[in-house]
């Protein structure tokens, strides 16, 4: 593509008017959620670029980014028609919005074509130039027309529906930790009932959510209904708060779980956590990558500092200098051995390939201590294993049931049941 010139990189926007199609996919992160005021200023200052530029007839601009429901319609339409010098958006020109791709990190291309995609014009000649636009990608998936309206809660709601799903199993978990029972039989359960009509669809309990999605997209839903809403919206009284931000809060919560059963599993061997050292792996918040966006690793970090602990970070696949969201003072590296060696407490944060692997005699003899403390937060390990070479194991499954504890005179002494699971 690049050597025969159908893909080159400028920054002159003037370039736009020669374009048959503009499509813009910037980030849309919100400064504090508490205000449900998103950072629309590089999304502004993209538009307002296509608009000075946009040569009529029948441009088709494209908002790629995830927004707030009514975006399209409201602030992106005014300001087209604006820095265009009067021209109608829907007449002179389309515009719709087509949310992002619905990828994974290191499947894009496959998902781009295979996954169904959703598209939403301000009236229903935009809605048809998008899917003139975007139909030749597929080649499994199915293009799903709609107002643009509709495809910007269709994305926002798609992210938060997983979020709730994984606060739901996350509560679970914390429910059945605290009245000792195995949270993964419960969900064995719960997932065997099948058959025509029956759906009780159950995700995996972990250490936290991470990345630019699921992080944000609750709070975009929610100020689409006030952006959005004709007349006011009808919900239970007495200002209960919304399930879908308090599902983002129980999310947000799961690090400072994973600092409490850190504390738990040092007192277990009369270590205070002021002054442990522990060894922090994965700042990733995707198994086997290296996006580190929101990494729910960081709130951990931080809080373990504050607590007086000494925390080292390793990353096989996150690039030290290239990494997001790393606090000032901290340092991710790729040696093993460094991070190790003399750790209190080996906490895992992500699931990669290369956890997975470890072997507990080898990771006990690096940490040099006769009973080291590891917590799983992404159940990566088998607990029987590590619990044999004397660790104080917090998390993950193993058969016959979840185990939480440590081998001081021949036999397991404490058995809790924990929640961990899949890398999201």
């Amino acid at each position: 593509m690049v050597g025969e010139k159908k893909f080159t990189c400028t920054a002159d926007f003037s370039k736009i008017a020669e374009c048959d199609a503009v499509t813009l996919a910037i980030q849309t992160p919100f400064k504090d959620p508490k205000d449900l005021i998103p950072d629309f200023t590089p999304l502004i200052d993209g538009i307002r670029n296509v608009g000075r530029y946009l040569t009529p007839p029948g441009t088709l601009v494209v908002l790629e980014s995830t927004i707030t429901p009514g975006t399209t319609m409201g602030m992106a339409r005014e300001i087209l028609e604006e820095e265009s010098g009067g021209l109608v958006a829907g007449e002179d020109f389309g515009l719709a919005h087509a949310p992002p791709e619905r990828v994974m990190v290191g499947r894009l291309l496959k998902n781009i074509r295979e996954h169904d995609r959703i598209v939403g014009g301000i009236n229903d000649v935009s809605t048809e130039r998008a899917c003139e636009l975007y139909g030749p990608v597929l080649t499994k998936g199915q293009l799903i027309p709609m107002s643009a309206t509709a495809a910007e809660v269709t994305k926002t709601a798609e992210n938060t529906f997983r979020d709730l799903q994984i606060a739901a199993v996350n509560e679970l978990a914390l429910y059945c930790e605290a009245m000792g029972i195995n949270v993964y039989d419960v969900r064995a359960g719960v997932d065997s009932l099948k058959g025509e009509g029956i759906t009780r669809a159950i995700l995996w309990p972990g250490a936290g959510v991470g990345g630019h999605c699921l992080t944000k997209d609750t709070y975009h839903l929610e100020r689409g209904v006030s952006v959005v809403a004709a007349e006011p919206l009808d919900y239970p009284e007495g200002g209960r708060e919304s399930l879908f931000v308090l599902a983002r809060g129980i999310n947000d919560f799961m690090p400072a779980h994973m600092l409490k059963l850190t504390k738990d599993a040092l007192a277990r061997v009369g270590k205070d956590i002021r002054g442990a050292k522990i060894a922090l792996l994965g700042w990733a918040f995707l198994n086997d990558s290296d996006d580190a966006r929101n990494t729910p690793a960081e709130p951990f970090y931080q809080a373990a500092v504050a607590a007086g602990a000494e925390v080292r970070i390793h990353d096989p696949w996150v690039d030290p200098k290239t990494a997001p969201d790393v606090p000032e003072g901290a340092e991710i590296t790729h040696d093993f051995d460094a991070v190790l060696s003399g750790a209190d407490a080996v906490v895992i944060f992500a699931g990669h390939k290369e956890y997975r692997a470890l072997v507990p005699a080898a990771v006990k003899a690096r940490c040099g201590c006769s009973h080291p403390v590891l917590v799983d937060g992404r159940n990566v390990a088998e607990p029987d294993a590590w619990i044999a070479e004397g660790f104080v194991y917090k998390g993950g499954i193993a058969a016959g049931g979840i185990r939480t504890g440590i081998r001081l005179t021949g036999e397991m002494s404490g058995v809790f049941p924990m929640m961990m699971g899949l890398s999201l």
